[in-house]
């Protein structure tokens, strides 16, 4: 029987999910998953989760889902060590460094490779269960057919998405957040770029639209195939969702799951109508749609589709501020006492429906600058209007949404027990073994010479930036490199021993043969350096005895994922376009700094999309509400938005030598490469100018980090009380001075 697997954000949605036959949750703890902006679950209530969700007889796994930097490594080693005590089904993760640590240190924890891993095919699953992975989350722009051939061609388990919200970017690549201001996805900070309103430059002007935001995924029709194909489990999405939410959805995939066999038609429709109240936006089911490629996008975005979920009601025509005890004395009948309480209050006009007390709403600010979510706790009538409290951020213009109807909620009974002391358990003091990375030798990686690399994406450019001479150039395999170095046999301007293929992060099934086939065509013509980004192309590559570079998308922010690496038969690594410098010293010792190469200047690619943007997307150049711009870019290898401003951080290189790196990338893909512009470049490399209009990515600050921020103010708010001290001291010790001096002498005749 396969598994039907709920999010549970927080206790109520734990209720929920069991209370409606789920036959596991999934939940973070306030440290390490992808979803930090969650309720979650302190310490205590995790372990009575365990205990109470185990005597029911179902289970429990646990989101371990973001990439570490090295200084978190200990606190990591002690969480995991903490797990191991208190025994969950299994940790949800995406670092190899989190594989890593398991494998050496808690081989007991059962592993599941996240969706963030991005793990789309049977090659890269395989890889993943040779280091210990039990189940992968398989990437969700997969359809019904690949996902039947990974079963058939692995022993891993399969688990999938089938109901919930959708990320535009393909899983675990998305660099949008991160770039805005160090909100990485990858950390569970993502703050939902796609999901915004941009001013697109159409040729017939300026057009406003959501155009990178994407339907919610619903499969519950499709649940029969995917249960014949062999799916271990179904994934309901939803971490940040009500518990009346989570509890509709598990109902409606439930009663599917236990009745198909005996009436699929009947109770795919029962299904169906039980989802209705899910108030989320429109649905897709994706990959799994029947139309083509080329108009894949069209069911998955609608640029017209606010960013919000739940039915529309309107926008907010007036507000009024209500004092305490403030009678109301026009009003035709309040709908609950607290009215007297004040409150800021709203007058909303433009949908069908009039929201009452308990009903749960969703305010979107009008310049698309947030959402508030809240439950309503007084409505009262004034005439033919009706004023419902709202909260103190919302204003003239918001528009509000419906997420849930009082009607619609439901008690269920608790799944934790009322008195919690007795679970005491916390995570330790342990201190993590020390890890040393294998140094390079000192004749270097003879495959891997020290110097300048160039990056890009057509064979065309590769002749463009032959005159600079880089040591090694990287050529990007794609739809059009394929057909010019493995069809065509089309000669470079570089000897082979000077050019690295490198490969994309996206490796869906679908493409697993023929990309097999590609490589080794293009191994036996002499190419045998590649750039690899994704678990699948390390089991490829490994078969051919291939020299392999990992590239900036098998993440490597600590050096416990450099060791999975290493383990894997890889030596040398691009590190990640988020990383930063303070990042890279902790990782990489002096004695191993030869081993990486560090990205001086890319136009990051902010959305990767596995689909052509639809024919109605006639733009290039958008904008966001800050003005910042991006590029729109549709091929036959998906799609892409690039930052207009590149980062760039080819001012540094002098300081990068100083401290003993020695490889570096000029990465120009997905850009077409023009000779004075890469003169520029170059020339900035040379001299250490900085480049006009260039953005510095997290290579300064970081990731964003509410720890550290939060030990900012604690260590300023220190700073300050000190200063007071200080001040308050030396006052008096002034005083006592004073009084020691001069009173004794006061009044005292000479």
């Amino acid at each position: 029987m396969a598994e039907l697997l709920a999010p549970a954000g927080n206790i109520e949605a734990l209720d929920a999910a069991i209370g409606e036959g789920a036959d596991a949750v999934y939940m973070g703890l306030k440290t390490f998953n992808a979803r930090l902006r969650t309720t979650n679950f302190a310490w205590n209530q995790f372990e009575a989760a365990v205990q109470a969700v185990h005597r029911q007889g179902k289970k429990i796994f646990v989101t371990v889902n973001t990439v570490l930097e090295e200084y978190e490594c200990e606190r990591m080693y002690r969480f995991l060590a903490y797990l191991n005590k208190i025994g969950p089904d299994g940790l949800i993760v995406q670092d190899f460094g989190v594989v890593r640590m398991v494998q050496q240190f808690f081989p007991n924890l059962r592993l599941h490779a996240s969706t963030q891993m991005n793990i789309a095919s049977a090659k890269a699953a395989n890889t993943m269960s040779r280091s210990g992975i039990k189940r992968v989350v398989v990437a969700r722009e997969l359809g019904l057919e690949e996902i039947k051939q990974i079963k058939e061609r692995t022993n891993v388990e399969i688990e999938t998405f089938v109901h919930g919200a959708l990320c535009v970017s393909q899983s675990g690549l998305c660099l949008f957040s991160s770039y805005l201001g160090g909100k990485s996805a990858n950390r569970g900070m993502c703050t939902q770029a796609c999901r915004r309103l941009y001013d697109a430059d159409k040729p017939e002007g300026v057009e406003q639209g959501y155009y990178f935001s994407p339907y919610d995924l619903q499969l519950v029709d499709k649940i029969p195939d995917l249960v014949q194909a062999g799916v271990d489990s179904f994934k309901i999405e939803g971490r940040m969702k009500s518990a009346e939410y989570v509890g509709s959805v598990v109902a409606a995939y439930r009663y599917l799951l236990d009745n198909w066999q005996e009436d699929k038609k009947g109770s795919i429709a029962t299904a169906k109508r039980m989802l209705s109240t899910d108030f989320a936006r429109a649905k897709t089911s994706y990959w799994y749609s029947p139309c083509s490629e080329d108009s894949m996008a069209e069911t998955i975005l609608n640029p017209g589709q606010a960013s919000g979920t739940g039915i529309y009601l309107g926008q907010i025509a007036n507000v009024k501020n209500l004092k305490a005890d403030e009678e109301i004395a026009d009003a035709k009948s309040a709908k609950v006492a607290n009215t007297s309480a004040g409150g800021h209050y709203a007058l909303v006009k433009g949908g069908t429906y009039d929201p009452d007390v308990g009903d749960s709403i969703r305010i979107h600010k009008k310049d698309d600058s947030g959402r508030i979510s809240h439950k309503i706790k007084s409505v009262y009538e004034d005439g033919n209007n009706t004023w419902l409290d709202i909260p103190t951020g919302a204003g003239v213009g918001d528009a509000v949404y419906l997420l849930q109807t009082k009607s619609m909620s439901k008690r269920y009974k608790h799944v934790l027990p009322n008195d919690l002391s007795r679970y005491r358990s916390q995570p330790g003091g342990q201190q993590l073994p020390i890890l040393d990375l294998t140094p390079v030798d000192k004749n270097g990686i003879s495959y891997f010479p020290d110097g300048l690399y160039v990056q890009v994406s057509t064979v065309k450019d590769v002749f463009v930036i032959q005159t600079e001479k880089p040591v090694r150039v990287i050529l990007e395999l794609n739809t059009e490199t394929k057909i010019a170095l493995a069809d065509e046999k089309e000669k470079l301007p570089f000897s082979k021993r000077q050019v690295f293929i490198s490969l994309d992060p996206f490796m869906p099934q679908k493409l697993e043969d023929s990309l097999e086939e590609t490589i080794k065509t293009l191994v036996e013509d002499g190419y045998t350096n590649w750039v690899v980004n994704n678990p699948a192309h390390i089991a490829m590559l490994r078969a051919h005895k291939a020299n392999m570079v990992a590239g900036p998308y098998l993440y490597t922010f600590n050096r416990w994922a450099v060791s999975w690496l290493e383990n894997q038969g890889i030596e040398a690594l691009i590190t990640p376009l988020e990383n930063s410098k303070r990042n890279i010293e902790a990782t990489f010792e002096p004695a191993v700094r030869k081993k990486v190469m560090i990205s001086l200047f890319a136009y990051p690619a902010l959305f990767r999309m596995r689909f052509k943007l639809p024919e109605s997307y006639d733009f290039i150049y958008f904008a966001d509400r800050e003005g910042s711009v991006f590029k729109a870019l549709s091929t036959p290898d998906g799609s892409f938005v690039l930052p207009e401003n590149p980062f760039s951080i080819l001012d540094k290189v002098d300081t990068l030598k100083d401290m003993g790196f020695s490889h570096f990338l000029v990465d120009l893909s997905k850009t077409t490469v023009k000779k004075n512009e890469f003169k520029q470049i170059m020339a900035s490399y040379h001299s250490g100018k900085v480049l006009d209009e260039i953005s510095r990515f997290n290579w300064k600050d970081g990731f964003y980090s509410p720890e550290k921020i939060e030990a900012q103010r604690a260590m300023t708010e220190h700073n300050r009380r000190q200063r007071a001290q200080n001040a308050e001291n030396a006052q008096n010790e002034q005083k006592r001075g004073s009084g020691a001096n001069g009173y004794k002498g006061k009044g005292r005749k000479k």
